[in-house]
């Protein structure tokens, strides 16, 4: 699938928003006591509300007629588009009442506020799954179509948020709470092993064939003539290849970026390479989400010359 940077943008930085906003929440109304500073609070918040926001409108950018993007919330009951979508402007109410409360009251919040705050943390995880669903309910893509992708979606985007929230906290106090290093470490190894789990499924020889595409499953078949004379829609966004080197070399990268050093990054404690390792984590997810649509192979390609997905 050919990865378009507008959605590239928009799933990594929702993610972290989203992540960041459910776990600002959890943390603040848990009692944690880096969480309980009302300037914390209020910046995580802010940041949150800009880094879904951006995401949002970098969506917009990948719609064909960007004015019809209001079409997408009339399909809730059988569109995972529309559950996103609805889920995702619900969000914003929940979330900004929250963070009124914490302006007005503190951190001592009351308990009507703190219910507010808890649906607000519960949609943004269901946005995020509804988000993951866009993908994985494609049976014709068989690199999506798997429970490993909302696993990845959610792991990684409370990964990013948990670090994105560390740093704004060890920024703004000088240190973060041994909590948030430890939440955001653990979060780091899951995803790493999510993402490698993922990566070893995909790389696994099953899905369609060409042979179980036309129905000739005891000879071999090859494409004699693809029937165009130059690319379309289909070969432009559904074509995409990548050679097999750079996918490995941007795997390492990936795992580099996004999970090593910013584990050991995380480790040392230091709040000015906490920043960097949310820098880094960022940068390494937008190299992951790359790969999640470059590697993607849909089935439409057998009929264009391809032997298997």
């Amino acid at each position: 699938m050919h990865p378009a940077f507008s959605v590239l943008t928009f799933t990594v930085m929702s993610g972290a928003g989203y992540g960041l906003a459910a776990l600002l929440i959890l943390g603040h109304l848990s009692g944690i006591n880096g969480l309980q500073d009302t300037n914390v609070l209020l910046t995580s918040g802010i940041l949150a509300l800009a880094l879904i926001t951006l995401g949002l409108l970098c969506s917009m950018g990948h719609l064909a007629n960007p004015k019809n993007a209001w079409r997408a919330f009339n399909r809730f009951k059988t569109s995972w588009l529309s559950r996103e979508g609805v889920f995702a402007v619900l969000f914003y109410p929940f979330f900004l009442i929250y963070l009124l409360g914490v302006w007005t009251q503190g951190a001592e919040i009351n308990g009507f506020i703190s219910i507010i705050g808890l649906l607000a943390a519960l949609i943004a995880v269901v946005t995020l799954f509804c988000t993951s669903m866009i993908y994985a309910s494609l049976k014709t893509i068989r690199q999506w179509n798997s429970s490993l992708t909302p696993l990845n979606y959610i792991v990684l985007g409370l990964m990013s948020g948990s670090i994105v929230l560390a740093a704004i906290q060890s920024s703004l106090t000088g240190s973060a709470s041994s909590i948030l290093y430890q939440l955001a470490t653990a979060l780091l190894i899951l995803g790493a092993i999510a993402k490698v789990i993922y990566l070893f499924w995909i790389g696994k020889p099953a899905g369609s064939t060409i042979n179980t595409a036309t129905g000739f499953t005891q000879a071999s078949v090859r494409l004699l003539d693809q029937g165009h004379t130059s690319n379309g829609f289909l070969n432009n966004e559904f074509g995409y290849t990548v050679e097999a080197n750079k996918i490995i070399c941007l795997r390492v990268l990936m795992l580099v970026l996004a999970f090593l050093i910013p584990f050991f990054l995380i480790l040392s404690g230091s709040s000015t390479l906490t920043i960097i390792a949310a820098l880094l984590t960022v940068s390494g997810l937008l190299v992951e989400r790359w790969l999640f649509f470059a590697e993607a192979r849909h089935v439409v390609r057998l009929f264009h010359g391809d032997q298997r997905t």
